[in-house]
This record gives C-alpha cells, sequence and structure tokens, in this order.
C-alpha cells in the first residue's frame, strides 16, 4: 500500500521561508509527475508546482519566482522551497505523485503565514 507523508508545515511571518517535504512508502512504478497543491480556506484546490521524471518544472502565476520544486524519482519525493511568503500562501499543501495509474495523495500539511 502506498502513502505519502508530507512534513516542513507550521506558522511562519510574512517574507519567511519553509521547506515542504513528501516521501513515499510503497512500491510505485514508472512516476511520470510530481507535485505539490493547496487548499486555502474558502478556496479550491490549486496546483502550486509540478515536475516531471525528465525534470521540467511547472509553477502556478502566484509562487513563479519564489518557490523551488524538486524531486527525487529513486527516493519517491519531492520538495518545496519556499520563499518570501505571503498571508496568501496560508494553506493545506498536498503532495501527489503520478504514474500511469493514477495519482497518490497526501494528508496534507498546514502552513500559515502571519502579517
Amino acid at each position: 500500500q502506498v502513502q505519502l507523508v508530507e512534513s516542513g508545515g507550521g506558522l511562519v511571518q510574512a517574507g519567511g521561508s519553509l521547506r515542504l517535504s513528501c516521501a513515499a512508502s510503497g512500491k510505485i512504478f514508472s512516476i511520470k509527475c510530481m507535485g505539490w497543491y493547496r487548499q486555502g480556506p474558502g478556496k479550491q484546490r490549486e496546483v502550486v508546482a509540478r515536475i516531471t521524471n525528465i525534470g521540467a518544472t511547472y509553477y502556478g502565476d502566484s509562487v513563479q519566482g519564489r518557490f523551488t520544486i524538486s524531486g527525487d524519482n529513486a527516493k519517491k519525493s519531492v520538495y518545496l522551497q519556499m520563499n518570501s511568503l505571503k498571508p496568501e500562501d496560508t494553506a493545506v499543501y498536498y503532495c501527489d505523485i503520478a504514474n500511469d495509474y493514477g495519482n497518490y495523495w497526501g494528508q496534507g500539511t498546514q502552513v500559515t503565514v502571519s502579517s
């Protein structure tokens, strides 16, 4: 059984930084893409960043230039370095790993940015 566990969330002041980590246990074959999503209070879940198995990256407009995604397919891990955090970045952050058979999701980690 595959489980994804996120860590690194917490409370930080505006302008600060956090690094999120996500590690998967269990067998996941042929990873195609890994990523981070978030869901803020009263908002729909949105994509934050994604990275493919060949290292191509995509960022949501609101985090471009502030967040950096990295991944290690062999370790089934994905990371998100978040700099210059803003109060509007407050959300539950979820990691996801996708292969040809579907998507695996973590339970989420809370990030709260105070003004």
